[in-house]
């Protein structure tokens, strides 16, 4: 792509402010992979959840298809077709479009199409999460995780509306919106729009396009026109399952996502008139993001480890099976140079801080309290 058709706001980040951190984190964390005698990447252990997972998806979703099931069974099966669904953007494509899975580019491509056949095209989430979230975090006007919603007050640069006083109480039925927005709406908004966060004049292959098209017709397939034309039932009751599904993987993604930005003691910097951050950029990730319940396994083994947010960022092509081990490390070396490491104790904790910042953000300017 030529540069005359595609241009990009100049945001820059200046040299390490940090250097003792910037350094010695980087050193300690490969050391580990080094001494240890492992890979960076997937190992059994991931190998073997990611099974798991997806048969917490397909599993129900054959059951379902069976039609061997009254109402109530059914719609509990959607449910936990949805937190399946949840579970493999979290623990498999998000590992995967990162390229943190495999160092094999192909299995990376394989697994992270996962994410396009249940209704989100991951070539933009590529553009919108692992170029511009990961690089630009939290900068208003930039960040897009910022403007998941027009009915959400996510900085305090955004416009205050009279209806954010509300927002901690409708939040969460706008984030479960998220999984039936990205099959209908968002995907096709971001294809056309011109100007993606820092991009200006976006074009996109053609070849992207028909991926686009394809999936999301492929998609509507299987989750609508097959059980409709296999199940017995009234065109309201595959209806109410089929949002129950969506709501569940929606507001599941939505509540995780948002708990590692958008909490007390985060920043949301933004550029000076020449374009120029306050600080590089690793410092700017460590001030911009949030872990919260290192010590809930199960979580963190559901969600893919994305409780362990500031290791993600820092390394995002490490696979997110040994976020866990680097945490303590990156958490150590944090303490000792005087760095930020913000961490909520548990996912209670972290969802107050949440519901705070949008109480906050929905009455007032500027930033909450830590």
């Amino acid at each position: 792509m030529s540069a005359s058709t595609e241009t990009m706001k100049k945001i820059r980040f200046p040299r390490p402010d940090s250097a003792r951190f910037v350094k010695e984190v980087k050193q300690r964390v490969n050391a580990y992979f080094e001494e240890q005698g492992i890979s960076k990447h997937a190992n059994a252990a991931m190998v073997l959840k990611t099974v798991l997972i997806f048969s917490m998806a397909l599993v129900p979703y054959g059951l379902i298809l069976s039609g061997a099931f009254g109402p109530w069974a059914m719609l509990a099966l959607a449910v936990m077709m949805g937190i399946g669904v949840a579970g493999i953007g979290f623990s498999i494509a998000h590992d995967a479009l990162h390229g943190a899975y495999s160092a094999n580019p192909k299995i990376n491509r394989a697994l992270g199409f996962a994410f396009d056949l249940l209704g989100a095209n991951g070539y933009m989430w590529k553009i919108t999460h692992n170029v511009i979230h990961h690089t630009y975090t939290n900068i208003p006007g930039i960040d897009e995780d910022l403007t998941v919603s027009p009915i959400l007050r996510l900085s305090p640069q955004a416009p205050r509306k009279w209806y954010h006083r509300f927002q901690p109480w409708y939040a969460i039925p706008a984030y479960s919106l998220a999984t039936l927005n990205w099959l209908f709406l968002k995907d096709f908004q971001q294809f056309l729009k011109k100007d993606i966060g820092p991009y200006q004049n976006k074009k996109h292959p053609a070849g992207e396009v028909a991926i686009l098209v394809v999936t999301k017709i492929f998609v509507v397939v299987w989750m609508i026109v097959v059980p409709l034309l296999v199940l017995d039932v009234a065109w309201w009751q595959f209806l109410i399952g089929f949002v129950a599904m969506h709501l569940t993987a929606g507001a599941i993604l939505g509540i995780i996502f948002q708990l590692a930005h958008v909490v007390e003691g985060t920043d949301y910097p933004e550029p000076d008139t020449e374009g120029m951050m306050e600080h590089t950029w690793i410092l700017h990730e460590m001030e911009t993001t949030a872990n919260f319940a290192h010590r809930n396994k199960l979580l963190s083994w559901y969600i893919g480890g994305l409780n362990y947010q500031i290791e993600h960022h820092l390394f995002p092509q490490v696979c997110s099976i040994h976020y866990a081990k680097i945490a303590p490390i990156v958490r150590q070396i944090a303490e000792e140079t005087g760095v930020p490491y913000h961490h909520a104790p548990t996912l209670m904790a972290a969802w107050r801080s949440h519901y705070r910042m949008l109480k906050h953000l929905g009455r007032n300017d500027g930033l909450a309290a830590a």
